[in-house]
This record gives C-alpha cells, sequence and structure tokens, in this order.
C-alpha cells in the first residue's frame, strides 16, 4: 500500500503545480503579450475612466439613446454573472408579454415610425448580454436619436456606417453596430442636455 501512495501523491503533486500555477500563468502571459486588450475584458474608456465592455451590453432607455437588445438576466439587466437566455419558448405568453411591452416602449418613445420592427430590439439573445444590435435595428432608431439630440438624420445615419462592423472575415457572422460605442460617439458628436 506504501509503495502505491508515493507515486500517487507525487503525481497529485505534480498535477496541481503544472494545472494549477505554471499553466494559468503561460496562458496569462502569452494573453497579455498578445491580446491585452482582449484579456483585460476589452473595456471601453472614457476621459480616461471604464465605462462598459464591448462585450457585454447597457441598459439604455433614454430617447436620445439607441437600446440594445433587451437582456435576460435577474434581478438586474445585463448583469454578468446571471448570464443566460430567458429559455421562452415561442408559445409562452411570458414572451408574447415581453415582446409586447419592448413594442409598447418603442412606439411610446417614436409614435410617427410605422417602419417594421427588427426582431432583435424586441428579443433577447442567448447569453442576454449582447453588446450589438443590427444596422437594421440602429436604422430603425436613427429618427429618435436624432430628433432627441437635435441632430440631421444624415448625421445620425453617417455615425451609424462609421461603428457597424462587417462579417467576420467577410463570411462569418452579420454585420453588427456596437450600441455603446455608438452612444458614446453620440455623446461625443452633442451630449443630451
Amino acid at each position: 500500500m506504501k509503495n502505491m501512495l508515493r507515486p500517487v501523491l507525487v503525481l497529485f503533486a505534480a498535477l496541481t503545480v503544472i494545472t494549477g500555477i505554471v499553466y494559468p500563468v503561460v496562458v496569462t502571459a502569452i494573453g497579455q503579450a498578445v491580446f491585452p486588450h482582449q484579456a483585460n475584458g476589452s473595456l471601453i474608456e472614457k476621459d480616461g475612466k471604464p465605462v462598459g465592455s464591448e462585450l457585454i451590453g447597457q441598459q439604455f432607455d433614454a430617447p436620445g439613446y439607441f437600446w440594445g437588445r433587451l437582456s435576460a438576466t435577474t434581478p438586474n439587466p445585463y448583469n454578468a454573472q446571471s448570464s443566460g437566455g430567458s429559455n421562452l419558448g415561442p408559445t409562452n405568453p411570458a414572451l408574447a408579454d415581453e415582446i409586447k411591452g419592448r413594442l409598447n416602449a418603442l412606439h411610446h418613445e417614436d409614435p410617427t415610425n410605422t417602419a417594421p420592427v427588427p426582431v432583435d430590439l424586441v428579443t433577447s439573445s442567448g447569453s442576454g448580454l449582447d453588446p450589438e444590435i443590427s444596422p437594421a435595428a440602429a436604422a430603425y432608431q436613427a429618427a429618435r436619436v436624432a430628433k432627441a439630440r437635435g441632430l440631421t438624420h444624415e448625421q445620425v445615419d453617417a455615425l451609424v456606417a462609421q461603428h457597424t462592423s462587417g462579417r467576420q472575415l467577410g463570411v462569418l457572422g452579420e454585420a453588427r453596430v456596437n450600441v455603446l460605442k455608438l452612444n458614446l460617439a453620440l455623446d461625443q458628436l452633442k451630449p443630451l442636455h
């Protein structure tokens, strides 16, 4: 028994050092050297202070800002500690109520907009933290944002175009607009009162 215990303890100690110390230190060092922005949370700064991450959405509901996708996290919207979808199926009345509530909010803030509402403005993403919307969702909101800020529709459209990212490698995913970056650019162009 004693002959078997010693190799097991040595192997346990060696694997603990390799997987618990050496591997994390090496991966962290590579991440900091090669991808420091991403390794540190892809933070977005304003006036030298972090205001959010490129990877996690934020709650915007003022008419002068673009709104992101709904967040399915509870109790607080865009809470990364409780990331996950709502798991509400298409026949679930709670999903229909959620969609109706968002439609009502969108129509309340922009009653003259009769365009079809893009689906990503009334549904949450799988993580509940999506920081991006489709260009169609941004275009749907452009008139409301322009009016609330006293900008021309063309100025807002140009800003949306500047902050639209295309498909990755030209074929992966869809075009998208990071809501936080776009709203920060709006604040820089013309702050709200």
